[in-house]
């Protein structure tokens, strides 16, 4: 999904357009000799550089199994590929991008907007929470989660860490699930609410990242997380627990810089 907000925020800035097109059958009829997929025509790279382009216009084309997105930098350019694609392989032309991978797609003057409202309903209706009142936060300040065991070991006196170092979904308490229902409140509150791409020319990636020394009650293990956006508009963020404990703040740190740094240079 990176690449996908990546490329929705890149549109946006130029104001290219993004055309849907659809494989009419991904399906094989008959055995499979040799390992492949798709051949790309004449004129575009090989897999991994999916793009075609001439001196000063370019087109790239996002491949999810049977599904493709189009966008560019020139609109004749744009229907010339779509044609090629076309003679090539039987497809469905979608036309501009409205819904691909679960995520709506409505676009105005102010840039791309990018939802998961018809999702939202569906897991609020599913968790009998249709007429339960809303949140205006996923979480309650500072809440810490831990297991059943865990705190089973705490009464009993045995707080050694080889005795709580367990996987707390096996052994979850009354407050998860709690929790859980908060954070569908929480969705219930905006629905509709989503990342914007805004649109006005930009090329710049502006990244953050930031850790939480032994955040973990039961093992100790420290937190770090990174979240980059291209001009104003987030497009990739990750947090993560790691497997040992750092016996310093400033080693957890430099792991957060790490891992923001490795997807800064990927995104460039």
């Amino acid at each position: 999904m990176v690449t996908v907000r990546s490329i929705m925020a890149l549109a946006a800035s130029k104001g290219s357009y993004i055309y849907q097109m659809d494989v009419h059958n991904a399906f094989l009829n008959g055995d499979l000799l040799e390992e492949g997929y798709m051949v790309i025509p004449s004129g575009f790279a090989k897999q991994g550089e999916t793009h075609k382009h001439t001196e000063n216009d370019i087109v790239v084309v996002l491949v999810y199994v049977d599904d493709l997105l189009i966008t560019g930098s020139n609109q004749q350019l744009l229907c010339n590929t779509r044609l090629d694609i076309k003679k090539k392989f039987k497809m469905k032309d979608l036309g501009e991008l409205k819904f691909f991978l679960g995520i709506e797609f409505s676009r105005s003057n102010k840039g791309i907007l990018m939802s998961q409202r018809k999702y939202a309903l569906e897991l609020i209706s599913e968790s009998g929470l249709g007429g339960a009142k809303p949140t205006c936060t996923p979480l309650e300040m500072n809440q810490k989660l831990i297991s059943v065991q865990y705190d089973e070991h705490i009464n009993e006196g045995i707080a050694e860490g080889d005795n709580i170092l367990t996987n707390t979904t096996k052994y979850q308490r009354l407050s998860h699930m709690n929790a859980t229902l908060r954070v569908v409140r929480y969705i219930k509150e905006a629905p509709g609410l989503g990342l914007l791409m805004p649109a006005g020319d930009t090329s710049k990636l502006t990244a953050y990242c930031d850790s939480d020394w032994g955040a973990c009650m039961e093992t100790r293990k420290s937190v770090t997380g990174y979240l980059v956006k291209f001009g104003k508009g987030l497009i990739s963020w990750k947090s993560k627990k790691h497997e040992t404990v750092s016996r310093s703040s400033a080693k957890v740190e430099f792991r957060s810089m790490s891992a923001c740094t490795i997807e800064i240079t990927w995104l460039i």
